[in-house]
């Protein structure tokens, strides 16, 4: 129920030195007086923070800073209060069952969040990104969950609406008024400018939207090739460190070996796998058919050739299962004399590397830049499609859009136009949440963290 008054941990439970307790609704401030010893909390300013100690009855449980934000001007759009005690493990939850004892309902997951949406306060893409700002790992990632928490992404779904809601309205008088061709001719006019306008602009949002998921979701990476190519150096070199184990003996890596690094602004998942190759042992081949698993699972995958000996059949078993997947063909140990034949490597992505020397991956690393095209990342202005379920109804939207285009061009009535614009107008809201099912706000929410 929304109207009931709910209550959280927002901070990580464990110890430290703060943590923070909110509590939201109608009753937040009456209820955190019941249990504060200190000024009275009815008759403090909002967004104040005041000094006293939560009180259990009997005894003080803790010292505490208690701030209180009276609403509409908080982030629920409810009278918010949130308490500030030391981050012991036992004081926290203590302070947690008190408020719940007293009438407070612990809060669901991303409830607050959901309220704030409820209450109009944000839109959905704002709501996601509060999630996005949460767990983004790169400065990338944060840029892009602060503009959508900032509504740029909401202004600019908002400004294909509003074009729409526009040529919608001489649509609605053109059937209101069929005896006069010049409205129609005028309004056919206009829907063809619109039309062509916001298929360019919405294809191109999805298009860059689609190239900027790495931004979010990182680059998974997976380096393959058979044994004793140099897959492992490769690893420890981008992490800097000896992750996996390198030894002269084929199959030493039977399993995959993972790690992470923000590369360029965007995190990189590698992971090296077992060398692939015709095997007797079990917990070798285990391994290998593990590493064929994940080529289609991969945003990237690095092959790894000796430069130093002729390609033999293990090597043209990998080179076969990649040809579709747009490669970077590695060819390794380029210190020493080359043997491969490259005019058997049709391949756009060749660097040529080696892990002796500190700066001998740069190739491929510099490769990777270019294959992702990273540089233009840094100069973006972060206005994206941040995830799934917006590029999909994107992309309905940008189908509807094209019906609409296919009937304009074959002279169908405006009023069956009209029937496929107010579809994509419907979509585009659905993006924003202007229309929404209890059911997608449940699966949304449920992501979120409990205090969030």
């Amino acid at each position: 129920m929304i109207n009931d008054t709910i209550v959280a941990i927002s901070t990580k439970l464990g110890v430290g030195a703060i943590s923070i307790i909110r509590v939201s609704g109608d009753n937040a401030i009456p209820l955190v007086n019941k249990v504060f010893r200190g000024k009275d909390l009815a008759k403090v300013d909002s967004h104040t923070i005041n000094y006293g100690f939560i009180n259990n009855g009997k005894e003080d449980i803790d010292e505490v800073l208690v701030t209180v934000m009276k609403a509409p001007k908080t982030f629920t759009r409810e009278d918010i209060v949130e308490i500030n005690c030391h981050g012991g493990i036992a004081t926290t939850l203590s302070i947690l069952d008190l408020l719940i004892e007293h009438g407070a309902r612990q809060a669901e997951k991303g409830e607050f969040t959901k309220r704030a949406f409820l209450n109009g306060r944000i839109d959905l893409t704002e709501a996601e990104s509060v999630m996005d700002l949460i767990e983004s790992k790169t400065d990338n990632s944060r840029k892009l969950a602060l503009s959508s928490l900032e509504g740029n992404l909401k202004k600019y779904i908002n400004s294909f609406r509003d074009k729409l809601k526009h040529v919608l309205a001489n649509i609605e008088v053109n059937i209101d008024y069929p005896e006069y061709y010049d409205i129609e001719e005028v309004t056919r006019k206009e829907l063809k400018e619109v039309i062509t306008s916001l298929e360019k602009d919405l294809k191109n949002l999805v298009t860059k939207s689609e190239e900027r998921q790495i931004i979010k979701n990182g680059i998974k990476t997976i380096i393959i090739g058979r044994p004793n190519v140099g897959k492992s150096s490769i690893l420890n070199r981008f992490l800097k460190e000896d992750k996996a184990i390198v030894t002269d003996i084929e199959g030493t890596t039977r399993d995959i070996v993972e790690g992470s690094i923000i590369f360029d602004g965007i995190e990189l998942s590698l992971i090296d796998t077992a060398g692939i190759r015709d095997t007797d042992n079990l917990a070798e081949k285990i391994g290998v058919e593990k590493s064929l698993s994940l080529i289609d699972k991969a945003n990237l995958i690095i092959v790894v050739l000796n430069s130093s000996e002729e390609l033999i059949d293990n090597d043209m078993f990998i080179l076969d299962k990649v040809k579709d997947k747009n490669p970077i063909i590695v060819l390794n140990k380029n210190d020493l004399p080359s043997k491969i034949d490259k005019s058997k490597l049709d391949f756009k992505h060749i660097v040529s590397t080696n892990t002796n020397t500190l700066d001998g991956i740069e190739p491929l690393k510099e490769e990777i830049k270019s294959m992702f095209k990273l540089s233009e990342i840094k100069e973006d202005n972060y206005t994206y499609l941040a995830n799934e379920r917006q590029l999909t109804l994107a992309k309905k939207a940008l189908k509807s859009l094209g019906d609409a285009k296919v009937s304009l061009e074959t002279d169908a009535p405006v009023d069956i136009i009209e029937i496929d614009l107010k579809e994509v107008f419907d979509i585009l809201g659905s993006i924003t949440g202007e229309s929404y099912s209890d059911e997608l706000l449940d699966e949304l929410f449920a992501n979120f963290c409990v205090g969030k």
